[in-house]
């Protein structure tokens, strides 16, 4: 059925895989709590994990495996652009800083779980809390996808891959079977207790590789003049080494946008309303930047592949250049290190993606089933619905790698950080202010996110003539220029302007608002103050 396996690789990266599939089952048993029949302990670990646990729980679900192979790939298709991934994910970090500590205490006090919660506590508001809540599913769906496609590139390096479409997926859907499997069993507690292996090989290849390869490749200054001739002969005029003036805008708003975007996804607030206390956070949010720097290391690797005249595997329609990143290592280093790196993607894809269907299978539960369907269930019955929904959702990422073009499932995903982004003025400003009325709220939701979707339909590429990613050419909106804009940034704004207009409006017409079931001082709780307590003393708002 498969031909031409590296069969050294295959073995390092199947042992290493299964070792790792068994510290997912064993993890039921770490911290083990009195009953896993319960969303705080099923869903959250028992929201109680320190900073080490956190860090890595927080960086092996924000740097995921598609990151390891797409940001070099971009950069080997781009080039400069490609680096955009670099300074949002420092920007993010000091904007997060403040709203995930406010965000942790409110959900604390309340007992919430989600971030569709938090809206239905502030803005009593079940429908807009609907709203936030199946955005939040739509969005994560395409991103689990995408981790498997990073495995899709592993495998198919290795040699598991054909013209069959067993023989194409099986691998796949074994190794999101044993996902499901574990993640059912353990909870949040197996992700966190992988993202130590996760990142620790990922860490060791990188690093490995930044050394290795200049010297195997001309150095650094070959790697970058291989780079700058292969652009300099391309036709694209938004590519090459610097940026220019046709691509500039492009790189600054995907780069705000996407640091907006990437903690209003539900799996990023899980992995913070896991953490212990206020002071966690504090320290987490300080310290992931070095993931940053991890990251432009990484996307380095795209340059190097140039130089080292890397040729992409064939995808459906066109090359497929996820395959850069593992094809670079199997031509530079020795076959057992190449199944290492390997296996370092494919662990990278299993952490996130246990993280993401938690995330929103605990949406699920709280907001559609708990909200509609059965409003006095048990904690237990919480905790059985988010573990058969989590499997559901899993099965949903893998129908969209099977029935959909590869290159199609990445353009979701970037459609889905054009989603994520409506829900911005009702999650994060929310936790800031209650001005805005949730009528107004609901009103910017439809307008964003119809704005958005127009503009995305008219984005297109050689292959697609719609929906073909997020760089909207501001000719369509008559200017008389080449330039690109990121769509999700320009969507939010229109919704802003809406929901602060309406606001007005119904302000002035006396129209009735929702409940805030919160108060001022809930936003500073921290572990020592009980849940349901009346006032944190001045120390702890201090």
């Amino acid at each position: 059925m498969w031909k031409n396996v590296h069969v050294v690789e295959l073995v390092v990266f199947a042992v290493l895989f299964v070792a790792v599939s068994a510290m997912g089952f064993v993890a039921a048993r770490w911290r083990r709590p009195a009953t896993m029949e319960h969303l705080d302990e099923w869903g959250l670990g028992g929201r109680n994990f320190g900073s080490w646990i956190t860090w890595f729980l927080i960086g092996g679900d924000l740097y995921t495996a598609y990151t390891f192979v797409a940001v070099p790939a971009l950069v080997f298709g781009a080039g400069a652009l490609g680096f955009y991934a670099v300074p949002y994910t420092i920007i993010l970090y000091p904007i997060f800083f403040l709203i995930l500590i406010r965000l942790w205490s409110v959900s604390h006090k309340h007992r919430l779980v989600t971030p569709a919660d938090f809206v239905r506590v502030r803005f009593g508001s079940p429908t807009l809390a609907l709203l936030v809540a199946i955005t939040g599913i739509v969005a994560t769906m395409p991103y689990i996808a995408l981790q498997l496609v990073g495995i899709e590139a592993v495998l198919k390096t290795i040699g598991l891959t054909g013209d069959s479409t067993v023989a194409r997926h099986l691998p796949i859907i074994i190794a999101f079977a044993i996902l499901a499997a574990y993640t059912y069993q353990s909870g949040l507690r197996a992700p966190a207790l992988i993202a130590f292996v996760k990142d620790s090989l990922i860490y060791v290849v990188i690093l490995a590789a930044i050394i290795i390869l200049p010297t195997k490749l001309g150095g650094w200054d070959g790697i970058f003049s291989a780079a700058d001739a292969k652009f300099q002969a391309s036709a694209n005029p938004a590519d090459g080494v610097l940026l220019n003036a046709n691509n500039q805008l492009q790189y600054i708003s995907l780069a705000l946008g996407s640091a907006l975007a990437l903690f209003l996804y539900p799996h990023s607030v899980t992995g913070v309303l896991a953490s212990k206390n206020r002071n966690v956070i504090k320290r987490n949010m300080s310290a992931l930047p070095a993931y940053s720097l991890l990251l432009g290391l990484l996307a380095l690797l795209g340059f190097a592949a140039i130089a080292a005249k890397v040729t992409p595997l064939p995808g459906t329609k066109a090359p497929d250049t996820n395959t850069v990143v593992p094809l670079l290592f199997q031509g530079q280093f020795p076959a057992w290190f190449a199944g290492v790196a390997f296996a370092a993607i494919g662990i990278g894809a299993l952490v996130p993606a246990a993280i993401m269907s938690i995330a929103a299978a605990n949406l699920f539960t709280r907001n559609i089933y708990r909200e509609y369907l059965n409003k006095e269930a048990t904690p237990a019955q919480e905790a059985k619905v988010s573990k058969i929904t989590s499997l559901v959702v899993k099965v949903g990422a893998l129908l969209c790698i099977i029935l959909l073009d590869p290159q199609f499932s990445i353009d979701l995903q970037l459609i889905g950080g054009v989603i994520i982004l409506q829900t911005l003025p009702s999650v994060a400003i929310g936790l800031f202010t209650r001005w805005f009325h949730k009528g107004a709220l609901i009103a910017g939701w439809v307008a964003g996110m119809a704005f958005g979707m127009w503009m995305l339909y008219n984005v297109s590429n050689a292959t697609r003539d719609h929906f073909a990613g997020s760089n909207f050419p501001l000719s369509k909106l008559g200017f008389d220029t080449k330039m690109t804009i990121y769509a999700g940034l320009v969507a939010v704004v229109a919704n802003l302007v809406v929901a602060a207009l309406g606001t007005v409006l119904l302000r002035a017409f006396k129209v009735a608002d929702g409940t805030d079931g919160t108060a001022r001082p809930d936003y500073f709780v921290d572990e020592d103050e009980p849940q349901g307590a009346a006032t944190p003393t001045e120390a702890a708002v201090a």
